[in-house]
């Protein structure tokens, strides 16, 4: 059995900000959904944080991001990341990932405890980001 092979795309390193920066937008919008209780959007917004997030911290570490339409092998390549924490913060992305398909495609509502819970996991995420990361505005 072979290891399955991660898509990435080469990116210079500098360029992390772009994605930092994104990711800053994303999370005060999901923060902006949760006063005005739009729970969907709440967790739109939280998914595609926590992804411009890992982004920023894998073209940090690496000068990699993830190329592949999988979002779990972007969890794999944060693995690789030699920050305290990305072990258990690859785990915490996973986990926020695992509800975009719920989010945007199912056939149900996306309810206030489903965002909430997105939200928290999300924060601890992203807060460890901003903390590792040069915080260069």
């Amino acid at each position: 059995m072979t290891a399955k092979q991660i898509k990435v795309k080469e990116v210079e390193r500098s360029k992390y900000t772009i994605f930092l920066n994104r990711a800053r937008q994303l999370y005060e919008m999901a923060k902006e959904a949760q006063g005005r209780a739009y729970w969907a959007a709440l967790g739109v917004n939280a998914v595609h944080c926590a992804i411009s997030m890992n982004d920023a911290i894998t073209v940090y570490c690496l000068g990699q991001r993830n190329a592949g339409e999988d979002h779990v092998t972007a969890a794999e390549l944060l693995y690789k990341v030699d920050f305290e924490g990305a072990d258990n913060q690859s785990k915490n992305f996973s986990r926020i990932i695992a509800k975009k398909t719920a989010i945007e495609y199912e056939e149900r509502d996306f309810r206030q405890t489903d965002a909430l819970d997105c939200l928290k996991q999300l924060e601890r995420f992203y807060q460890w980001g901003i903390n590792k990361l040069p915080n260069d505005k």
